[in-house]
């Protein structure tokens, strides 16, 4: 499972990275394997059905360390939304747009987690896949960013073999073109959770002061002022899966949502009262 630390990173950048959890025997396989395409999957199939014909990726989704982060981040047995084997071509000379893969997307308490795997090592020169840390919960409609080609902070995926990137689907993101000799291959799975994404990871360190650092970062592309209602996002998604709705280590939320109930019922006391006694 994943920590409580680890979630509140993904809640900030939309992000998880872990870097060769598949073992070497599965990415020299993979290639081939991609190549001959994966079996397609009905909208909702529950993953612990969907993949009964592709021995390759259930061991894939079955590995602890994925298994663990799909658990901790959508829970047990989520539903496939869809999958795709991405290949960009040797000396590609095309770049993918800017985009987040979803029409405008509501929720403020749930999410869609997409799995990406890479097989190969990545180097710069064969693109890898850009995204925009902190750009989940900026309200977008799909290719709406298409036309910016670069934003402060964006990063773009260097990585060794057997590495699993795990995205909120509302993430900025494209694949840049290869450069390389080489076809660059990545395989994507986006899962929808069936069950309340409400405290599904380890939470021994749930109150770590790593926690709030986490939730308090700031990214180049951020406007000074507008940039800090992300902040405010994060908050509230955080309280939303923590279970936690008063969590607010920095008062992001508090000082915006201060709408007091307690109703004032000493009218000798109440200035007002006074005022109009004195009128009269």
């Amino acid at each position: 499972m994943l920590t409580s630390v680890q979630m509140a990173h993904f809640v900030a950048t939309g992000a998880l990275r872990m870097d060769a959890v598949v073992p070497d025997d599965m990415n020299q396989q993979a290639i081939e394997v991609l190549k001959a395409g994966i079996p397609g999957v009905p909208y909702g199939t529950p993953l612990s059905e969907a993949f009964v014909d592709s021995e390759f990726v259930e061991r894939l989704v079955q590995l602890p360390e994925v298994a663990g982060a799909i658990h901790s981040l959508v829970g047990p047995e989520p539903t496939v939304d869809h999958h795709a084997v991405h290949i960009r071509k040797a000396h590609e000379g095309e770049a993918q747009n800017l985009h987040g893969d979803a029409i405008i997307d509501v929720r403020t308490d749930a999410f869609d987690v997409q799995l990406m795997y890479y097989p190969q090592d990545v180097t710069l020169e064969m693109g890898g896949t850009l995204s925009v840390p902190g750009s989940h919960l900026r309200r977008t409609n799909e290719s709406d960013t298409g036309r910016y080609q670069n934003l402060r902070g964006q990063t773009r995926l260097v990585c060794p073999a057997g590495t699993v990137q795990l995205l909120h689907h509302g993430i900025w993101h494209g694949g840049r073109k290869n450069d390389s000799d080489l076809d660059r291959y990545m395989f994507k799975i986006r899962f929808n959770p069936t069950v309340r994404q409400v405290r599904l990871w380890n939470t021994d360190d749930l109150y770590d002061d790593a926690v709030a650092a986490e939730l308090e970062q700031n990214f180049p592309w951020y406007e000074n002022a507008t940039g800090r209602l992300e902040k405010y996002n994060r908050i509230m998604l955080w309280r939303a899966i923590s279970g936690d709705d008063t969590y607010d280590p920095n008062y992001w939320v508090t000082r915006v949502s201060n709408r007091p109930q307690r109703v004032v019922t000493d009218r000798a006391n109440n200035p007002h009262t006074k005022v109009k006694r004195e009128m009269v």
